[in-house]
C-alpha cells in the first residue's frame, strides 16, 4: 500500500500497479480490493490505483448517526482527495456503489473520464419499496449480524436467487470477516435507498456507462437512466454478462474502455 496524506486532512492509502496515466478503481458493495485482480492485467498501459473504500477495511471512524447523504459525500470527498494525490489526471472506474461514488466525485474533481459499471442507483418505483437497510438494522439490533449480512448478499449480490447460500458464503473470500462491516453496509444501503437521481448530473468529463444483460433488471434500468442524465455519456450493454462484469468479463470491459477513450 502507498500511504499519503491529502491536503484536506484525509489520510488515504492505495495499491498501485504499473505506471502511466492513473486509473482509479473503486470497488462496490462489500467487495474487497481483490475484486479488481482479474481486471488489472487488461490495463497494462495505466497506473492502476486501487484504494479501499472509506469504512471498508480502513481506520476511518464513522459515527453511527452519520446520515445517508453524509456517507455518500464522505466517500466522494475521499475520491477527490485521491484524485489530488495521484500523479496525473486520472480516469475513475467504479463498480456498483463505487460507480455512484465516481460520478458524484467527478462533479467536483479534475478527471479525464469516468467509467461506471451499473451504478448503485435505484429506479424511483423500486426505491420507494426498498427496505434492506431497515431489515438489516433490525437483525443487528436482535444480535444477528451474520444474518443481516446474508440478507445483503441475497438481495444485492444474488437477486436472481442462489440454491445454497451457505455453501456460496463458505467460498466467498471475505466471509465471515465482512460481518464486522454490517453497520457500514447498512449505512451504504440507506444512502442508496435515499439517493434520488437528478434530471441532470453535473459532470463535465465524458462518462462510459456499462451494464450487462444477466444482471438485475433494476440496475440495467438505472444504468440507462444515469446515461440519460449525463451531458457527455456513452452507454454499452454486454450480452450475457452479470452485475460483476468487470471481474467476470475483463477483456470485454477493457476493450470498450479503450474504444471509448480513442473515440
Amino acid at each position: 500500500m502507498v500511504p499519503t496524506h491529502a491536503a484536506d486532512g484525509l489520510d488515504i492509502a492505495y495499491e498501485q500497479h504499473g505506471n502511466g496515466q492513473p486509473l482509479v478503481l473503486l470497488h462496490g458493495g462489500m467487495a474487497p480490493r481483490e475484486h479488481w485482480t482479474p481486471v488489472i492485467p487488461h490495463f497494462e498501459e495505466y497506473a492502476a490505483i486501487v484504494p479501499q473504500r472509506p469504512g471498508f477495511g480502513t481506520c476511518l471512524d464513522t459515527p453511527a448517526e452519520t446520515s445517508a447523504d453524509e456517507v455518500l459525500e464522505r466517500e466522494a470527498r475521499y475520491v477527490r482527495a485521491l484524485v489530488d494525490a495521484v500523479d496525473g489526471t486520472p480516469i475513475l472506474f467504479g463498480h456498483s456503489y463505487g460507480a455512484l461514488t465516481a460520478i458524484e466525485a467527478a462533479t467536483d474533481a479534475a478527471v479525464e473520464a469516468v467509467v461506471a459499471y451499473e451504478p448503485a442507483v435505484l429506479p424511483e418505483d423500486f426505491r420507494k419499496e426498498a427496505d434492506l437497510a431497515a431489515r438489516m438494522d433490525a437483525l443487528i439490533d436482535a444480535g444477528d449480524r451474520q444474518e443481516a449480512v446474508k440478507r445483503y448478499v441475497e438481495q444485492v449480490l444474488h437477486p436472481e436467487g442462489i440454491d445454497d447460500l451457505d455453501a456460496w458464503l463458505m467460498e466467498w473470500p471475505v466471509w465471515p470477516d465482512c460481518v464486522e462491516l454490517a453497520e457500514e453496509v447498512v449505512r451504504m444501503n440507506r444512502a442508496v435507498e435515499q439517493y434520488r437521481l437528478p434530471n441532470r448530473l453535473d459532470v463535465d468529463a465524458p462518462v462510459l456507462v456499462l451494464s450487462g444483460t444477466s444482471g438485475p433488471d433494476f440496475l440495467r434500468e438505472s444504468a440507462r437512466a444515469v446515461h440519460d442524465a449525463l451531458p457527455r455519456s456513452r452507454f454499452v450493454e454486454f450480452d450475457g454478462v452479470s452485475h460483476n462484469g468487470p471481474s467476470e468479463a475483463p477483456a470485454l470491459v477493457s476493450a470498450e474502455v479503450d474504444a471509448f477513450r480513442s473515440s
